[in-house]
Formats: structure tokens, C-alpha cells, sequence
């Protein structure tokens, strides 16, 4: 049996094939088959309803410059804008990028949330240059 599942469905939500189960008594219609299904989690984005949820790092240069970062998305690739002096938390909306509502038209938002990473080792060079920087 072949079954359609459709773009957006969730963890527990069941399928209604009509009249694809057991034949019935006496020459009746057949039953019909329940599917319940299990949604495999993802490696990368972790979903809450409709919306995507996704994790950035960035470094301690790209949070005080700003740059522009390629953030994978459902739908492939975007150029997410970091404003310079981002504090480390902020979460981004990229509206429409998230799970097709099942219902009705339209998509859930893809959340990014933007984490500093602070270097753990710093070379000679490195140190030094946070120390002037700090001076200033």
C-alpha cells in the first residue's frame, strides 16, 4: 500500500487510507487502514510546531565587526546579516523558511540563534592583540 504523507505532518498524527483494509463481511466495503507516524528527528534542525530551530556560532571578530553568513536552511542556503556588536543569544527570524502548515497555505519561520564562541587557546599574536585591544 502506498500512502501520501503530507509536507508538515507531526510526531503522532495519523493517516486515513479509505478503504484499504480488511476486506468486509459478506461482500462489503473494506475497512480502513490507520497509519501512525513517527517523525525521525533531524541533525541539524530541531523543529517546534511549524518553526525550524537552528544554532549559528560565530567568532569574537565576526560579533564585533559584523559579517555575512551562509545559514543552511530547509530550502537550501541563505545570507543571514550580522549587525556588528551582536551580543551572543540573539535569535534571528528568516520568515517562511520553516515547515508548511498542514492545513493551510504558508510556513512556519526558521529561528536562528547566534552563539559567540570564545577561543579557548589564543597564540602569542593573539593574546597580545586582545591586550591592546583592551587598552583602547
Amino acid at each position: 500500500i502506498k500512502a501520501k504523507i503530507p509536507a508538515g505532518i507531526s510526531e503522532g498524527q495519523t493517516i486515513r487510507l479509505t478503504g484499504k483494509g480488511e476486506a468486509g463481511l459478506h461482500g462489503s466495503e473494506s475497512g480502513d487502514v490507520y497509519i501512525s507516524l513517527r517523525v525521525e528527528p533531524d541533525p541539524v534542525f530541531k523543529r517546534s510546531g511549524d518553526d525550524i530551530l537552528s544554532n549559528l556560532e560565530i567568532n569574537f571578530s565576526q560579533a564585533a565587526l559584523g559579517d555575512k553568513i551562509a545559514v543552511q536552511t530547509l530550502d537550501g542556503e541563505v545570507k543571514l546579516k550580522i549587525p556588528a556588536g551582536i551580543q551572543s543569544g540573539k535569535v534571528f527570524r528568516l520568515g517562511d523558511k520553516g515547515v508548511p502548515h498542514l492545513e493551510s497555505r504558508g510556513r512556519g519561520d526558521h529561528l536562528v540563534t547566534v552563539n559567540v564562541v570564545t577561543p579557548t587557546h589564543l597564540s602569542r599574536k593573539q593574546k597580545e592583540l586582545l591586550e591592546e585591544l583592551a587598552q583602547e
